[in-house]
């Protein structure tokens, strides 16, 4: 059994053991970037292994305004408003804003 795998810190990948032990021709970039991820992880560095969160499994929930009831509250209030004169702009006739009191 002349190929073996092994882990080694050069991040060589699986090496063929018929060669000499001196540097790999080419250095696995994924797995070296696979063990940075890793090694932040384990020392604090980064909050998390990007390498070790699952894939997300929902689609997105789609936003309707009409089932909101914040949004719904925000136009209901503009509805009152604008039903009751509070939003009529202000012009030479009517130079103040509208007020809540009795007059």
């Amino acid at each position: 059994m002349a190929r073996d795998d092994l882990t080694t810190e050069a991040a060589e990948g699986s090496r063929d053991r018929r060669f000499h032990g001196g540097s790999p021709a080419h250095l696995d970039d994924d797995e070296l970037a696979r063990r940075t991820d890793a090694e932040r992880a384990d020392t604090g560095a980064a909050d998390y292994d990007p390498n070790e969160v699952p894939p997300a499994t929902d689609d997105p929930v789609p936003f309707d305004p009409a089932y909101d009831s914040v949004e719904q509250d925000i136009e209901s209030v503009a509805a009152r408003q604008e039903a009751e004169g509070e939003t009529t702009p202000l012009t030479p006739d009517n130079p103040f804003p509208p007020t809540r009191y009795a007059e």
